[in-house]
């Protein structure tokens, strides 16, 4: 299948010239549209939401990925080939998660280029083009091996990488059983405690978990935690460990 990961939004006008160039080009495959509210124009929050939710899809398919607001400009168009999954896009971050978490993973550089490329839309150009090929299984011919340098990026980060529909906000930090018995402190405001489930704390209470793609999530029981805590975007977040003295 083909998985459609952009910052584009939902009503625009984008996502279906895409669509339309993958229907062309791959007739038959299916597509998910996965998500097209990335942070936008911002490939490094997003590259933690894309590899925390690539997991669930099978090996071969392909991540059509793009939140590129470098289009146009010297970043390179790259195929990487993560743990069995294809992903195609720009080289500005947006996959370098995806390579930090896997086990095994490869990166060709695309030299190809259409007879007609507008400078601002690559993703229905370029990229969906190339996307298609790979899952019709047919590797582009003009593509050359290339290794990126991912020093200093890191695995996890402490900052809200979305807020979802209902005002919740997904921190760009996997769980794991260490966390437990931490609070945590959003941008220097109230300490926030852990919970398992909504209903196990009190109306309007805010408290962190691990939400269902394996990340930190801060949410309000019937509340909107961007609101009531004034989490946007970016937002640092600091682990305070507990004392059980």
């Amino acid at each position: 299948m083909i998985v459609l990961f952009t910052d584009f939004g939902n009503d625009g006008l984008y996502v279906g010239q895409m669509e339309a160039v993958l229907h062309q080009k791959a007739p038959g495959v299916e597509r998910v549209q996965l998500m097209n509210n990335a942070p936008k124009g911002n490939p490094r929050l997003s590259a933690y939401l894309l590899a925390a939710l690539c997991d669930v899809f099978p090996e071969g398919s392909v991540f059509l990925c793009v939140v590129d607001p470098g289009v146009g400009g010297d970043r390179l168009p790259v195929i990487l080939k993560s743990d069995g999954r294809w992903f195609v896009g720009p080289d500005n971050g947006l996959l370098n998660s995806v390579v930090l978490q896997a086990e095994k993973s490869e990166w060709w550089v695309i030299e190809w280029r259409p007879e007609k490329l507008s400078p601002s839309f690559h993703g229905r150009d370029l990229f969906a083009p190339i996307a298609a090929q790979l899952a019709v299984n047919q590797f582009p011919i003009e593509c050359k091996s290339y290794k990126p340098n991912l020093q200093g990026w890191p695995k996890d980060i402490a900052e809200v990488v979305y807020i979802d529909h209902y005002g919740n906000a997904v921190i760009g930090w996997r769980y794991s059983s260490e966390l437990d018995g931490n609070t945590l402190l959003c941008d220097g405001l109230e300490e926030i405690h852990q919970a398992t489930t909504f209903c196990s704390v009190d109306e309007g209470q805010p408290f962190w978990y691990c939400n269902s793609s394996g990340l930190l999530e801060v949410a309000v029981n019937q509340g909107r935690a961007d609101q009531v805590l004034g989490l946007s975007l970016g937002s640092e977040i600091r682990f305070v460990q507990v004392s059980t003295a």
